[in-house]
């Protein structure tokens, strides 16, 4: 039998889900590789994955997917690693740079500008001086471990998750364990099994993890971060699917 094909985030929110796979059999069937989240959905639709997971917005450019996994990198409210960063308030931003390595993170941004603060701001991809601008009114969005810390730096901050659940009243999903064509039911199973006990053994995953100055990674992996794929997860990811389409 052909092993499994995985792509999974490169970032500190999916150590648990890859301590999961490394500490299981089902790291005999499967390929891992570890990328950004911007590559990690490319691979799956190229095919050069059957599994990824992926930023959820991803899912609008593949012809057929299917979340094959009760987990989840989600939130309920703040998610401490997923930011807008400015220097003035968002009402008063002009330009907003997005994240080269996002894609549902620049969704969220887009969604939550239209609809929830109404200001249209010029998007700007790949800046040249992303996160470094001068211009006061140019704020950036930020993922992942780069921002660790970073909260201090700028007079306003927006956690994106937080802001979509002051405007929906409803948890984040980022990213969603995809299949583009069916996986057996069997290896399904056996790979919630190995997600699970990443996941219920977070403390001793900590022990082995560097520390960051002015960031707190315990609370992050253990409180911040929100894994199960709950059915109020499942309804924010297909009402964001509906809010991207309508941008």
């Amino acid at each position: 039998m052909d092993k499994i094909r995985i792509s999974a985030v490169s970032y500190t929110n999916t150590k648990p889900f890859i301590y999961g796979l490394q500490h299981t059999g089902i790291l005999e069937k499967i390929d891992l590789s570890l990328d950004m989240p911007a590559d990690c959905a490319q691979k799956l639709i190229d095919d050069k994955v059957d599994i990824g997971l992926i930023p959820v917005a991803a899912t609008l450019n593949l012809p057929h997917w299917e979340i094959i996994s009760d987990y989840c990198i989600g939130a309920v409210g703040a998610v401490n690693s997923v930011f807008i960063f400015s220097n003035c308030d968002i009402t008063e931003v002009t330009h907003l740079q997005l994240d080269p390595e996002s894609r549902s993170s620049n969704n969220l941004a887009r969604v939550l500008l239209k609809n929830f603060w109404k200001v249209s701001p010029d998007l700007i991809i790949n800046a040249p001086d992303y996160t470094t601008a001068t211009n006061p009114t140019t704020a950036f969005v930020q993922i992942g471990d780069r921002t660790f810390g970073k909260k201090k730096q700028f007079k306003y901050v927006y956690d994106l998750a937080e802001e979509w659940q002051k405007f929906t009243g409803l948890p984040f999903v980022f990213a969603a364990w995809i299949a583009n064509k069916h996986i057996p039911a069997v290896f399904i199973a056996e790979f919630n099994i190995a997600l699970k006990k990443g996941l219920d053994n977070r403390a001793e995953l900590l022990k082995s993890l560097p520390t960051h100055p002015d960031f707190d990674l315990e609370d992050y992996l253990m409180h911040k971060l929100d894994f199960e794929l709950t059915d109020d997860k499942r309804k924010a990811l297909y009402l964001f699917l509906d809010y991207i389409k309508a941008l």
